[in-house]
């Protein structure tokens, strides 16, 4: 069954749970137990989810968290100062918000400087653009690079592309990023970003220079990960603010030769070591069991980190401390995974599984609040299909919030995304990511791009699904195969 749970109503589908209740009085101990739960009744799981909300309604412990994160740490790109700074400070968080268990697992990282960058066009109108160097760039030499342009609007359109179109000359890729809620554009323009370089240096190329990975019109850039290939020439990789790329299109109207100078002095830092911080609420029933909640502790170094993902560390964090608060001890342990290094390929997210393997088969669920502040608007769910519908209290009390059942095929969020391969359920809290790409990985990933009310209903809706699935027996495992 899909989504006709909600479709259907709140009320209604709170009165179809207790239905079974009303057969006979013989029958209403034993009917009145969850059919995910042992020994907690629909109205006590329902109970404890409305005290969970009404808690978390009245507090501002996520936002309190990510201020803390960005005024007291700030940017913190991986095997950094900052990075580090971040590690000490999220234990001393877990720390001070009276978590049982606070450890940290290493993670190996490779260290990378942004360094100085600048841009300007010297033909034929020269004007100066905004420019960052892409995550992982080698430098352009000390003097620069002064090469004409050749643009592209797609990576696909490069791909086709003779090496004589190209040799010599600085490839721009000109892709623009349309809006959308759910953010899925994202992943058609991200492939610029992250395979530009090597596309282009296989056809001669200089340098390769993207229209930034963003939905705002602004003269802020959007830096980000990219990769090279060993069999390919590596050249400097940078993008220019959505504002520049527009000037710099406009440029081709002429028949003109485009030329530009470039220069960053990005550099390889070397090997360093960070962490995994993980938090933990133990179980009084089934301390084995786990539920897992996460965000990344990283950032890109341009702003302060505090969309992606300090509020996801605050929304997490928080919720499971509210759930402490509330209702006590969980009768699940809650684990708070806080990783490492997730801008540059999710490198603690799978160093996790492979010092944890082990025990994988012990979370009940997994999620990672990795998209910015927004409201959620769905649950989208990678549960057990013969027990997915099974969670009425809990859809029921999402819908009244205005969240909606979604699909049964997500992947989770990006850090645990690699999860159901070995069985474990996740879910995604969708949230409106209208606006969120707008400010990914640049200067303006600031605190005051985050709205109280709405990293507030975050908040509630994790500590919402938290309480359920950590104190009921519902168990969703295993998740279906991708």
């Amino acid at each position: 069954m899909k989504s006709i749970f909600l479709r259907a109503g709140a009320t209604t589908l709170l009165a179809a749970s207790l239905v079974a209740c009303s057969n006979t009085s013989s029958n209403t101990a034993s009917n009145t137990v969850n059919n995910a739960a042992d020994g907690t009744s629909n109205q006590q799981v329902s109970q404890q989810i409305e005290m969970t909300k009404a808690a978390s309604q009245k507090s501002d412990l996520a936002y309190d968290i990510v201020k803390s994160l960005t005024v007291e740490v700030g940017p913190r790109i991986p095997g950094s100062q900052g990075d580090k700074r971040a590690v000490a400070w999220a234990e001393a968080k877990f720390n001070e918000l009276g978590f049982d268990k606070v450890y940290k697992q290493p993670v190996r990282v490779r260290n990378w400087e942004r360094g100085f960058a600048d841009a300007r066009i010297t033909a034929p109108f020269p004007q100066s653009l905004v420019i960052t160097a892409l995550g992982g760039s080698i430098a352009t030499p000390e003097s620069g690079i002064q090469a004409e342009v050749v643009m592209f609007d797609s990576l696909d359109s490069l791909k086709q592309a003779s090496a004589e179109q190209v040799k010599g000359k600085v490839v721009f890729l000109n892709t623009r990023m349309q809006r959308d809620r759910a953010g899925k554009f994202y992943g058609r323009v991200v492939p610029n970003r992250v395979a530009g370089a090597v596309e282009a240096a296989k056809l001669g190329a200089k340098a390769v220079v993207i229209r930034s990975v963003g939905t705002d019109n602004s003269r802020f850039a959007h830096t980000g990960v990219m990769r090279y290939s060993d069999d390919v020439e590596k050249i400097p990789a940078g993008a220019i603010s959505t504002a520049d790329a527009d000037v710099l299109e406009a440029m081709f109207e002429g028949e003109e030769a485009v030329v530009l100078d470039i220069n960053m002095q990005a550099k390889d830092a070397g090997w360093q070591t960070s962490y995994n911080v993980i938090g933990e609420f133990t179980g009084t029933e089934k301390p084995e069991e786990v539920v897992l909640i996460s965000a990344h502790l990283d950032s890109w170094d341009e702003g302060t980190g505090a969309l992606d993902d300090g509020a996801g560390v605050g929304i997490v964090t928080a919720a499971a401390k509210i759930i402490k608060d509330t209702i006590g001890q969980p009768k699940r342990t809650i684990r708070v995974i806080l990783y490492a290094a997730e801008e540059i390929g999710l490198v603690g997210a799978y160093q996790y599984v492979r010092t944890n393997k082990d025990d994988l088969k012990n979370i009940i669920m997994a999620a990672e609040s990795d998209f910015g502040a927004g409201p959620i608007y769905q649950i989208d769910t990678r549960f057990d299909p013969a027990v997915r519908d099974k969670a009425v209290e809990l859809y029921s009390a999402l819908a009244a919030m205005g969240v909606e059942l979604g699909n049964n095929t997500t992947n989770g969020g990006p850090d645990v995304s690699m999860l159901p391969n070995y069985g474990v359920p996740v879910i995604a809290l969708k949230q409106d990511g209208t606006y969120y790409f707008d400010y990914h990985h640049t200067p303006n990933d600031t605190l005051d791009k985050i709205d109280l009310d709405d990293i507030r209903q975050n908040q509630t809706v994790w500590a919402m699904v938290t309480t359920y699935m950590a104190n009921t027996d519902f168990d969703p495992r295993p998740a279906p195969e991708k």
